[in-house]
């Protein structure tokens, strides 16, 4: 649903502290705490999260998922794929 690293960029963009995001969406600050310190995908009770993702959407973020088309207009950011570490093989012949 959301990623850890997309939840503390979303606070980020909007200037706001996890006391600020806790109080809007009526969770708790350690709440928010343990989602942004889990691993990949935000983990916690369903509810909670429903009501982060409602808080930082109402606010104007845009939470984009994986292969997913932005639908918004205003300025933003978004991670691309890593690059591919691998060194590309030569296809000419001498």
């Amino acid at each position: 649903m959301i990623t850890s690293a997309q939840m503390r960029a979303a606070r980020a963009l909007l200037g706001i502290d996890q006391k600020t995001l806790a109080a809007r969406a009526g969770v708790s600050v350690p709440t928010i705490q343990r989602m942004e310190a889990s691993d990949g995908n935000v983990r916690g009770v369903v509810g909670s999260l429903v009501r982060v993702v409602e808080a930082l959407e109402g606010l104007g973020v845009e939470l984009i998922g994986d292969q997913a088309p932005s639908q918004g207009t205003g300025r933003g950011v978004r991670l691309k794929a890593p690059p591919d570490t691998a060194p590309e093989e030569s296809s000419t012949t001498d």
